[in-house]
C-alpha cells in the first residue's frame, strides 16, 4: 500500500528526528543501506537527513522507519506532546511518587540548562489519559534519567520505563540517590546524587548531555540559545565559555553569536566576552570536517 504525501512527510520528519543526533558515519551508513543517495552537506544533522530521504521509495521509508523503532497508527509519534519545551533536548525523568517533589525540582533546574524534563505528575493533564501520555512520552523523549532513590525497582513502571528506553537505544542515565543502578543498565556509569540539590544533580547530567554523541547535537543548540539570552554579565561569560567548548559547529551559529554581542548589552558590555566569541569565530573554518558537513568531535563517553 502506498504512502500517502502526508504518511510520507511525517516519516521523513521523524526518521530526521530519530538519525540526527548519531554520528556523521552512521548517519550515512544507515541512510545508504535503506537506498539513500548521500552527499556532502554545509547545514545540520536534521536538514541533511532529511534532503537524502527525497529519493527513497515507500517500502525503503517504512522499513527504515521499522529500523528506528518509528510506530505507526494509534501508536503514531507523529502528533507531537504538547509538554515538551521547544528547541530543548527532551529527557524522560523516571522516579518513584515517594520522590516526586525532587523530581519536579530536577525538572525545574535542568530547564535552564536547555533541557525539557517530563515527569509524569507535573505534565499529564487531569483528564488526560496518563497512560497515553507517559507512552508518548517514552516514544519522543531523547534521553532517560532514573532517579535511583530505594525501592526503585518495586514500582509497577520505572523498570517498564528504563526497558523501554534501553530497547530505542537513547541514552540512559542513572543517579544514584541510595540505590545503585541494576539490571540492563547496570552497567552503565551512574552519576552519585547523594547528598546533592537539584541544581547539582542538574549541572552534572547538562555536562554529560553537552558531549555523549546522540545528545550533543540538540545541546549545541540549546547552548548557542543560553547565550544569546544572558541576563548578566557573569552569566554571559560563563554562557560564553560554553559556545567556546562545543564539539558540534554549524553554519549559522556565527550570525547568530555576532547578532547577540551587538543586540545583547549583557554579553555586549560583558568585560572580555565580544573579544572572545570574535577569536572564536576567527577559529572556526568554513568547512571544519572538509566535506561540507557540520563538525563533530566523539569522544570515548562511558554510558
Amino acid at each position: 500500500m502506498s504512502l500517502t504525501p502526508s504518511d510520507r512527510a511525517t516519516f521523513k520528519t521523524e526518521i530526521a528526528r530519530r538519525l540526527s543526533p548519531s554520528p556523521w558515519a552512521e548517519i550515512d551508513l544507515t541512510l545508504e543501506e535503506f537506498g539513500a543517495k548521500v552527499s556532502s552537506w554545509s547545514g545540520d544533522a536534521f536538514s541533511y537527513v532529511i534532503a537524502m530521504l527525497r529519493g527513497i521509495d515507500d517500502a525503503m521509508l517504512r522499513q527504515l522507519a521499522e529500523h528506528l523503532n518509528i510506530e505507526t497508527g494509534a501508536d503514531s509519534v507523529f502528533d507531537a506532546p504538547p509538554f515538551w519545551e521547544e528547541g530543548k533536548l527532551r529527557v524522560f525523568l523516571s522516579h518513584i511518587s515517594a520522590h516526586k517533589v525532587f523530581a519536579s525540582e530536577v525538572q525545574a533546574t535542568l530547564s535552564g540548562f536547555g533541557i525539557s524534563a517530563f515527569v509524569a505528575h507535573e505534565d499529564i493533564e487531569p483528564d488526560a489519559e496518563w497512560q497515553d501520555e507517559i507512552e508518548k512520552a517514552l516514544r519522543t523523549c531523547d534521553a532517560l534519567i532514573a532517579l535511583l532513590n530505594p525501592e526503585f525497582n518495586l514500582s509497577n513502571w520505572t523498570d517498564q520505563e528504563v526497558g523501554y528506553a534501553l530497547g530505542r537505544g537513547i541514552p540512559v542515565f542513572s543517579v544514584r540517590l541510595g540505590m545503585d543502578p541494576y539490571g540492563l543498565f547496570g552497567r552503565k556509569q551512574a552519576f552519585n546524587g547523594n547528598g546533592k540539590d537539584a541544581l547539582q544533580v542538574a549541572e552534572e547530567l547538562f555536562d554529560a548531555y553537552r558531549i555523549h554523541p546522540k545528545t550533543s547535537d540538540k545541546m549545541a543548540d540549546a547552548i548557542v540559545d543560553k547565550f544569546i539570552v544572558s541576563n548578566s554579565f557573569a552569566e554571559a561569560k560563563v554562557n560564553c565559555r560554553l559556545v567556546e567548548e562545543l564539539t558540534i559547529w554549524k553554519p549559522d551559529y556565527e550570525k547568530r553569536l555576532r547578532g547577540a554581542v551587538e543586540s545583547n548589552g549583557q554579553i555586549k558590555h560583558s568585560w572580555g566576552v565580544a573579544d572572545r566569541i570574535e577569536a572564536l569565530l576567527a577559529k572556526r573554518a568554513p568547512d571544519p570536517v572538509g566535506d561540507g558537513q557540520a563538525a563533530v568531535m566523539d569522544g570515548e563517553i562511558p554510558f
